[in-house]
């Protein structure tokens, strides 16, 4: 960005933050989604403050040394990086969960998963999984909202259970087991009442992967094959020897993907298979039950 006087105000710092996101070139487009709102998280990073503070202080003036860093944030942010990774933050369901680039960014539509399963398991008591766990998000919101559930987490990666270990300590919960191991590896012999998953389901040759956000998250997140459908099925098919008698499996899954992850479900006896759509309209979630014993 160009140069401007040391004593830009809040608003005017915002005001010209938000203009020049808009217009940003990014991978060949024009701008980020949400200037105003990623300015704003950006400048309330910077200065330590919530962003309402930025409304009720808009005549604050920055420092100079605050105005170089949000400079380099916005700078940053146009070249595609995620605004959760910039600031370190970002909230999913009620919870405040820290990030890196070694986890996916927690979104929005994943929440439906967390709401399917606290539907499906209204008991106070049970013992659940969350695969690929990441950040920790979905195990957490499950873990806050149920806190006499037993629920692990498991992940491959050591470097994204140390940000999920993180998040849980910071939020005090401690019904939560983290393991590392892919999937089911570090489940063995133990069954669940309920098992989650967000896995990787973007095609490996989708022109989505080649979004400039999408390219600084971890690409092991994002995609575990040329279909998208590799994690799904492997979890699938290796699902009803961690479920205990009539347990749930409840998987997110890409727009798209409902008929295969519907038929890849029933083949390895599974009933009472049922799709959601998030709050786009999108098929998003797909819950099926083990036959009772």
């Amino acid at each position: 960005m160009d140069a401007e006087p040391a004593s830009l105000s809040v608003a005017a710092a915002l005001a010209r933050a938000t203009a020049w996101l808009r217009q940003a070139p990014r991978a060949g487009a024009s701008g980020v989604d949400s200037p105003a709102l990623d300015a704003q998280l950006l400048l309330a990073h910077v200065l330590a403050r919530p962003r309402s503070a930025l409304l009720a202080h808009d005549q604050h003036l920055l420092r100079p040394e605050q105005a170089a860093a949000f400079d380099g944030l916005l700078a940053r942010r146009a070249r595609g990086e995620p605004v959760a990774y910039l600031t370190g933050r970002k909230a999913f369901w009620t919870l405040e969960l820290r990030v890196t680039p070694d986890v996916l960014v927690p979104r929005p539509e994943t929440e439906l998963l967390v709401e399917r399963c606290l539907a499906l398991l209204p008991a106070p008591e049970a013992s659940v999984a969350d695969l690929g766990t990441g950040s920790g998000a979905v195990a957490l919101a499950l873990a806050s909202e149920r806190p006499r559930w037993q629920v692990t987490a498991t992940d491959r990666s050591g470097a994204a259970l140390a940000v999920a270990a993180s998040n849980a300590r910071a939020l005090g919960l401690g019904n939560v087991r983290l393991l590392e191991g892919d999937w089911f590896a570090p489940l063995a012999g133990r069954r669940f009442d309920l098992i989650a998953s967000n896995p990787p389901y973007i095609a490996g040759k989708d022109d989505a992967l080649a979004d400039p956000a999408l390219r600084h998250e971890p690409a092991a997140a994002l995609s575990s094959g040329p279909t998208g459908l590799e994690a799904l099925a492997a979890i699938i098919a290796g699902a009803a020897a961690h479920l205990a008698a009539a347990g749930h499996l409840v998987l997110e899954h890409g727009a798209g993907q409902e008929r295969a992850v519907a038929g890849l479900l029933v083949a390895q006896g599974f009933g009472h298979v049922r799709c959601h759509a998030d709050l786009a309209g999108l098929p998003r979630v797909t819950e099926a039950r083990r036959p009772a014993d």
